[in-house]
């Protein structure tokens, strides 16, 4: 079964005088609770075609499905409400908020929701991801690999469908992205979601399931 299904997908930057086709027929399908890595040079559609499917852009054509919901069929405020339910965001430069803790930081999507945590689930979660310790200390006295794991729960915690990483190791050494992106890969397994990982790293990328090659806005491998 599918978690994301893209047909014909086009997504124009610009006027007819000096359009960017970021995305040009794009038709792409992802398993359920599969690892996919999106990989290309810089300016190939990368993170366009990750905004698009968690719905922070819309297309300029095409159908995006996620989970089985139409995106073009909801409005703004629906398309917020799906984000904050469905999917789990992981982006390269944390987006922690740093008058809060850690433990703060990760409960903050619940907190938007009024939901209360699943306490063994988060439990369970921090002590994947080595924070254990941390939860009551703020991001500014955390490496950058323990931020990055922080985002990672927060990501995960309200127990999104589908996790979307754009460049989560992008900012990090080699040693620390390859523990960060294990630790996503496992924590992803464990919770039976589905990863979209987008990278420039070949390395990191052959942890994946399956790997896309974008190239000029195209799917090429």
């Amino acid at each position: 079964m599918d978690m994301v299904t893209i047909e014909n997908l086009k997504k124009y930057f610009g006027s007819d005088s000096c359009q960017v086709r970021a995305l040009d027929e794009v038709t792409l399908s992802l398993e359920k609770g599969k690892f996919t890595a999106v990989i290309g040079a810089s300016g190939s559609g990368k993170t366009t075609l990750l905004h698009i499917i968690g719905g922070l852009h819309r297309p300029t054509e095409g159908t995006v499905i996620v989970d089985g919901v139409h995106l073009s069929s909801l409005s703004q405020d629906e398309l917020t409400i799906f984000r904050r339910r469905k999917v789990g965001f992981v982006f390269q430069d944390y987006n922690l908020i740093s008058n809060l803790t850690i433990r703060e930081n990760i409960l903050f999507p619940l907190a938007l929701d009024a939901s209360r945590p699943d306490e063994a689930f988060f439990s369970e979660l921090v002590r994947l991801l080595g924070l254990e310790q941390k939860l009551d200390q703020y991001p500014h006295m955390l490496s950058g690999g323990c931020q990055q794991c922080a985002a990672i729960a927060r990501a995960l915690i309200t127990k999104p469908a589908l996790i979307l990483a754009d460049e989560p190791t992008g900012s990090l050494d080699m040693k620390t992205s390859q523990n960060v992106s294990g630790l996503l890969k496992m924590t992803v397994e464990a919770f039976h979601q589905t990863l979209v990982l987008i990278t420039h790293n070949s390395e990191l990328a052959q942890l994946a399931d399956r790997v896309v090659r974008l190239q000029d806005g195209r799917i090429v491998g």
